[in-house]
């Protein structure tokens, strides 16, 4: 572990599985039959648009090769501003996690 920031962070892959999916219900072929103790069935797709931009604020995240000031944290002045749109957008959405 190390920490960033002076905290340590994780990303929640769970989570993110979570944000990006769309369930979809499955219409049944057999309507005439009763269903009474069964669950609705889903089908599980992803949202291609929330899937790209966490794809995209990830990378830019996890690629960044700036030094960073620990004692200064998140203020500092010398990060660039996608990563700190995309680190503020992780951390909103509980994609990225104090640990």
């Amino acid at each position: 572990m190390f920490k960033i920031f002076n905290e340590t962070y994780y990303v929640d892959i769970d989570r993110i599985d979570e944000y990006v999916q769309i369930k979809v219900p499955i219409e049944s072929e057999i309507e005439d039959v009763e269903m009474e103790n069964t669950e609705p069935k889903e089908e599980a797709q992803i949202h291609l648009v929330k899937y790209e931009l966490i794809k995209n604020l990830l990378e830019t995240v996890l690629t960044e090769s700036h030094d960073v000031d620990e004692k200064l944290g998140p203020n500092n002045s010398e990060l660039t501003i996608p990563f700190k749109i995309a680190f503020n957008s992780l951390l909103m959405k509980e994609i990225i996690n104090k640990l």
